[in-house]
């Protein structure tokens, strides 16, 4: 879901391209998640500043999504059309009311509406944790059910914290989940800044290094995100989907060994998905059961 509006299709250049692969080659699969030894600092730190009445999370952070209303003490809402359609001359208006996001049955919910709104066509919304949540290295699960049709473009993802003071892509932007259309294809992308340009890195389900997973996005799947100092990897059903080697920052990936926030949304039109859209299709949602970061 990336701010500027130039293809998602684009990769680095052939130089920086080889830098990335070269190096993903030498570290194989490795997993990102932390080490065990790393993990039992968190959870000695965390039992350091808790009573002995209270339970120690598994998670660093996580969202079952279990109450009647969306904890605002973990998720932001953002409003309205953006600058330039959020970068991708989306055609949305992005609310905070609960026509837009919901929780039912533990379930949240994310509905695109077609519906006359504040000079919009269509509604949606657009969750963020920034100011309230960022990692940097670790392992998130997330159990989700994704809305298919022509023109829709759901997305889960990551911004780099400090994009304010960057701006983007310096701060870089991790595509973890993106479909569009009526595709069952989906989509994980890397976008940064190097050498002062933008650089983008992408494979999918459908071909990754000549592996494909057949799947219905539209029926709840579990998607894993992995990090570490040296890779970040994307699975769907423990189907790897995408890698890119990060380590020693290689071609210019210095943005990913720093603080991301999470961001859920479905978008109406846009660069990627195209101006044509389905009207037959809405409400037309995204379901997210949990999302699960330790």
């Amino acid at each position: 879901m990336a701010y500027s509006s130039s293809s998602r299709n684009e990769v680095l250049d052939e130089s920086s391209s080889s830098k990335i692969i070269e190096s993903s080659s030498e570290t194989g699969t490795t997993s990102s998640s932390f080490s065990s030894s790393s993990a039992e600092q968190i959870i000695s730190s965390s039992s350091e500043t808790i009573t002995s009445s209270e339970s120690v999370s598994p998670y660093l952070w996580s969202d079952e999504f279990e109450g009647s209303t969306i904890d605002t003490d973990k998720w932001t809402f953002e409003i309205g059309t953006g600058a330039n359609g959020w970068g991708n001359n989306e055609w949305q208006y992005y609310t905070d009311r609960s026509e837009n996001a919901y929780i039912k049955d533990g379930v949240l919910h994310i509905r695109a509406n077609k519906e006359s709104y504040e000079g919009a066509s269509y509604t949606s919304a657009r969750m963020i944790t920034k100011g309230k949540f960022s990692f940097t290295y670790g392992t998130m699960e997330a159990r989700i059910a994704l809305p298919t049709g022509k023109g829709i473009w759901p997305a889960f993802w990551m911004l780099g914290e400090n994009i304010d003071q960057v701006s983007w892509p310096a701060c870089g932007e991790i595509d973890i989940i993106e479909t569009v259309n009526s595709e069952n294809i989906v989509y994980g992308t890397n976008h940064w800044q190097t050498e002062g340009k933008q650089a983008d890195y992408g494979n999918n389900t459908n071909d990754f290094h000549g592996a494909k997973k057949e799947l219905d996005v539209t029926q709840f799947h579990t998607y894993k995100f992995t990090w570490d100092e040296k890779l970040i990897a994307m699975y769907v059903d423990d189907f790897k989907y995408h890698e890119i080697s990060i380590e020693d920052n290689a071609g210019g990936t210095d943005a990913f060994h720093k603080p991301f926030f999470l961001l859920l949304n479905v978008a109406v039109a846009g660069n990627w998905p195209g101006f044509e859209v389905d009207d037959a299709q809405f409400p037309n949602e995204m379901l997210v059961d949990y999302i699960r970061v330790y």
